[in-house]
C-alpha cells in the first residue's frame, strides 16, 4: 500500500525553503551564500536528496537561524521520552558548579572514579535516559569534592569532573540542546584546566571543535586543531599512547573538517596521518574516551567519503571494514548511520534502510534521535513509489507517522 504519512513538514529542506522565501533569497542567492549549488538546494528543497549536516549548518548560518530551527530538535513524540526528562535535572547541576554542598557527604576518589567509569560506559553504549539519571547526583558530589580538595588530589577530581560533565555534551548533542551543549563545553574546558593535564586539555579543545563544525565555521575550527596539533607535537616516534590518541584523534577531526569544505586532498592527507598513528598505536584504544585506532580511522575514512559524495570509496568502505565486537555501540550507530546516507547517494536504498535498521539495533537511543537518520528515512518516502513495510514501521518508530 502507498505510504500515507505526511512528513512533508518534517523536512529539513521544508524549512529551508520556507526561511529562505521569508528573508527574500533565490535558491541560487543562497546556495551562494553557503556556499553550494544551486541544483543541490532544489533537490534538497524537494525532497529528493537529503539535507546533509554541513548543508543544514551552513544554510543556518547563511539565513541566520538557529541550527535546531532547521532541524526541528528538539523532536516531539517518542524521541523526547525518557532522555529529555533528565534535562531539568542536569541543568540544576549545571547551574550549581560554583555552589559546593557542605553538607553533602563526599565518597573516596576511587568510588568516584568507579562512577564515572560507568557513567562514561553509558555515553559509549548511547544509554542517554540512563546517564541522565545518574549525572546530576554524580556532577554534584564531585563538585562539592573538588572544591574541598586541594594538592594533587584537587586536581585528579577535576579530571572526573571534567569527564563527566562530557556525558552532559553528549546527551545535549543527541536530543538537539545546543545552547546546554555548549555551557556544558565551556565547563569540560574549566575543569579540564584545573586538572593540570595538558593532554585532557588538548582533548577538550578537540571536543570544542564540534561546535565549530556545528556552525559552519570550518575556518575557526581548523585553526583550532592546528593549534592543538602544534602543542601537542607532529613526532609520532616520540609519544606515548595516550599522546598518540590525542594526535590522531585531532588529524581525523581535521579531515572531517577538510571533507565540509569540500577539500578531499587535504581530508586524504589527515586520514593518513592518522592511520600512522593508528599503526604505531597498534591496536584500538579508549584513551580520554576518544576511542581512537585503526577502526576509528576506518569509520572516518566512510565519513569523509560521505561528506565528499564519493560513491565508489563508500563502497570500498563497506566491503573492506568489518567493525570489531567491542567497538563502542555509539560509534557504531555513527558508522551505519553514515553507512545509510552514503548507499542512499550511491543509489541503493535497499542497502541504505538496512544500515538504518542496525543503526537502531545497536544504538536505539541514538538513532531515534538523529537529524541524519530522519533525513535518510524522509528521502527513501519520497523515492519509494510504494512504501516497504519495513520502512513504514522504521518511519514510526522514529515518530514520523
Amino acid at each position: 500500500m502507498p505510504y500515507t504519512g505526511d512528513t512533508a513538514g518534517e523536512r529539513i529542506g521544508r524549512r529551508i525553503a520556507e526561511v529562505r522565501k521569508a528573508r527574500g533569497l533565490t535558491q541560487l542567492q543562497l546556495a551562494q551564500r553557503i556556499p553550494c549549488s544551486k541544483s543541490l538546494i532544489a533537490q534538497v528543497e524537494r525532497g529528493h536528496k537529503p539535507a546533509t549536516p554541513s548543508l543544514t549548518a551552513g544554510a543556518a548560518r547563511a539565513l541566520h537561524v538557529r541550527l535546531e530551527q532547521l532541524t526541528g530538535q528538539p523532536y516531539e513524540g517518542p524521541q523526547r521520552g525518557r532522555v529529555y526528562g533528565t534535562i531539568p535535572d542536569i541543568q540544576a547541576a549545571m547551574l550549581s558548579w560554583d555552589l559546593p554542598d557542605e553538607d553533602l557527604p563526599v565518597r573516596s576518589y576511587d568510588d568516584l572514579a568507579a562512577d564515572v567509569a560507568r557513567a562514561s560506559a553509558l555515553g559509549r553504549k548511547a544509554k542517554y535516559a540512563k546517564l541522565g539519571l545518574m549525572l546530576p547526583p554524580l556532577l554534584d558530589e564531585l563538585s562539592t569534592a573538588c572544591h574541598a580538595a586541594d594538592g594533587l588530589e584537587r586536581e585528579r577530581l577535576f579530571g572526573l569532573l571534567s569527564e563527566a560533565y562530557t556525558g552532559v555534551t553528549a546527551i545535549a548533542y543527541a536530543v538537539g540542546l545546543f545552547d546546554l551543549r555548549s555551557q556544558a563545553m565551556d565547563r569540560v574546558q574549566w575543569a579540564a584546566r584545573e586538572s593540570g593535564d595538558p593532554l585532557r586539555v588538548a582533548r577538550t579543545q578537540w571536543q570544542r571543535s564540534t561546535l565549530f563544525l556545528k556552525a559552519a565555521a570550518y575556518n575557526r575550527g581548523v585553526r583550532l586543531l592546528d593549534r592543538v596539533r602544534h602543542d601537542v607535537g607532529e613526532d609520532i616516534t616520540r609519544m606515548d599512547a595516550p599522546t598518540l590518541s590525542v594526535h590522531g584523534a585531532v588529524h581525523l577531526r581535521s579531515a572531517m573538517f577538510a571533507a565540509r569544505a569540500g577539500n578531499k586532498p587535504t581530508a586524504r592527507a589527515h586520514l593518513d596521518a592518522a592511520a600512522d598513528a593508528a599503526r604505531l598505536l597498534g591496536k584500538d584504544a579508549n584513551h580520554y574516551g576518544l576511542e581512537f585506532g585503526p577502526t576509528n580511522v576506518a569509520m572516518h575514512r566512510l565519513g569523509v567519503a560521505v561528506e565528499t559524495y564519493d560513491g565508489p570509496e563508500v563502497v570500498r568502505c563497506a566491503e573492506h571494514t568489518r567493525l570489531p565486537a567491542n567497538v563502542a555501540p555509539v560509534r557504531a550507530g555513527r558508522w551505519y548511520m553514515d553507512l545509510a546516507r552514503g548507499w542512499l547517494d550511491y543509489g541503493n536504498r535497499d542497502k541504505a534502510l538496512a544500515a538504518l535498521q542496525a543503526a537502531r539495533r545497536v544504538a536505539p537511543e541514538q538513532t531515534r534521535n538523529h537529524p541524519q537518520v530522519r533525513e535518510t528515512v524522509q528521502t527513501l518516502i519520497h523515492k519509494e513509489r510504494y512504501s516497504k513495510e519495513s520502512l513504514t514501521g522504521f518511519a514510526a518508530w522514529i515518530g514520523l507517522s
